[in-house]
């Protein structure tokens, strides 16, 4: 059961993490921050791109059974995200022809999508380990 417990906390966790992070890169298109900061990314906050993302980010953060880091819960949700980092800078932006780490979208996007991503992979640690610990476990 505790494995199961354990599963569910760090997907859940990432699915939230998801939402969080499409909210941000969503709202920061919405109130003229990516402008500001030479980003054209912008995308519109429709079911199925928010879905996509919620699924990826819990099935990301399975990472997080990982036993590292168990008492340092933002490196660990830090170091978390590090792949989906790398997965979207190095594969999914240079399939959608945006070159590699996502340049084409602007000079700053491989900053943006590292620093969301931290915010990402720490909320879903804090949740993995709020859900873990609840129950003495993690």
């Amino acid at each position: 059961m505790k494995y199961i417990r354990n599963v569910s906390a760090a997907f859940t966790g990432g699915a939230l993490g998801g939402l969080l992070d499409s909210f941000n890169i969503w709202f920061m298109g919405k109130v003229g921050l990516s402008d500001l900061i030479g980003i054209s990314m912008k995308p519109d906050f429709t079911a199925p791109w928010l879905y996509q993302r919620m699924i990826w980010g819990g099935l990301w953060m399975l990472l997080l059974l990982i036993p590292v880091w168990k008492t340092h819960t933002v490196l660990r949700g830090m170091a978390a995200s590090l792949l989906p980092s790398a997965m979207v800078l190095l594969v999914v932006f240079p399939s959608m022809n945006k070159g590699v780490l996502g340049l084409e979208f602007g000079i700053a996007m491989p900053v943006v999508v590292v620093l969301l991503n931290f915010l990402y992979g720490i909320f879903s640690a804090y949740w993995y380990v709020a859900s873990c610990s609840h129950h003495g476990h993690n």
